[in-house]
């Protein structure tokens, strides 16, 4: 049975059923607990913004509240994953990955390959990304195509709250790391979302709207925008097929081809820098296979390549959003 339930909720739905299921499911980080042994534990914070709120009082020391310490805490987190745990670690800010990034690139992401397929290492490392949240330039950076360039890592952006929960208990059932990234604007939106666990495998997108005219590729925060876009787009007679990416590693390429040899038009919306982005990988992807369908160059969306600025108004502007989308959209269907 379903119910609309807000995509924070839906995380920690996720957390709850999978920690319930499985007793190797631990969770860590920096205030994943909030509280503990003091008074007022019972209604200790749950992370930065509230997210593991509640699950202390049912699953006790399997949460676990870290030093300020990334590098400590998700080579930890890790290290259990060698050793039969399957542990969610939140990196708070994916922007404190620096800190932590040899545990993850040069030793989780490796393991499986160098010790010839015969190690595990089912690890979620869950991390907030993106802008809007005025949180300024070292909280607000969407550094997703950093993990996907990485072999061995799996690479998870959901959009809303049905695939926030599914795409969760995927990536703890699953035998190799993975980049969890949510982005902290999603976690007030609501969606019809099943009571009982369910999984969304990797590598499918999710055709959000079908359309004739125009193929548009988004992820995480930028499908809604796409979406609106597509909306507005529509009375002035244009028809925007909007795909949702889901995972970027691995990726549902096949999904994006067959829409663009339909199409023959495409623009990509992510919100990273334009630099060896989602964005430039998918429309070099779609440049080299799907060439003879073209109709139009291939237009992307992206923010600008400069750090996220904390003014408010500056912010608004480096984001992408329905506008900038809607004239991308209008360039190639000329």
């Amino acid at each position: 049975m379903a119910r609309m339930l807000s995509f924070k909720d839906a995380i920690n739905e996720a957390l709850d059923q999978e920690m319930a299921r499985d007793e190797s499911v631990i969770v860590m980080g920096e205030d994943v607990v909030g509280g503990t042994g003091s008074p007022g534990e019972d209604d200790a914070w749950g992370g930065v913004l509230g997210v593991t709120k509640g699950l202390y009082a049912k699953y006790g020391e399997r949460m676990m509240d870290t030093p300020l310490s990334e590098s400590a805490y998700v080579g930890a987190a890790i290290g259990a994953a060698t050793c039969g745990m399957r542990p969610v670690a939140e990196l708070m800010f994916v922007d404190f990955f620096g800190v932590c990034m040899d545990q993850i690139y040069n030793q989780a992401a490796k393991f499986r390959y160098m010790f010839g397929g015969k190690a595990e290492t089912p690890v979620v490392i869950r991390c907030m990304v993106g802008a809007g949240f005025r949180a300024a330039a070292h909280h607000s950076q969407m550094l997703t195509s950093v993990f996907t360039h990485i072999p061995g890592l799996k690479v998870v952006l959901p959009s809303n709250a049905y695939d926030a929960k599914g795409l969760l208990i995927q990536a703890i059932r699953d035998n190799d790391p993975v980049i969890f990234c949510e982005h902290k604007m999603l976690y007030g939106t609501e969606a019809d979302v099943p009571d009982e666990a369910y999984t969304i495998p990797f590598a499918e997108a999710a055709i959000a709207r079908e359309g004739s005219d125009v193929t548009v590729v988004s992820l995480g925060a930028m499908v809604g925008k796409s979406l609106e876009a597509a909306d507005a787009l529509a009375k002035d007679g244009i028809s925007c097929e909007v795909i949702d990416l889901r995972t970027t590693s691995p990726m549902d390429e096949d999904t994006v081809y067959e829409s663009v040899e339909k199409t023959g038009r495409l623009v990509v919306v992510d919100e990273s820098h334009p630099r060896c982005s989602i964005a430039s990988d998918v429309s070099s992807l779609v440049a080299q296979n799907c060439f003879s369908s073209l109709k139009a160059k291939i237009e992307m969306v992206n923010a600008p390549h400069v750090p996220p600025p904390f003014a408010a108004n500056l912010e608004d502007m480096f984001i992408p959003d329905a506008g900038k989308i809607s004239e991308a959209v209008q360039a190639v269907a000329a």
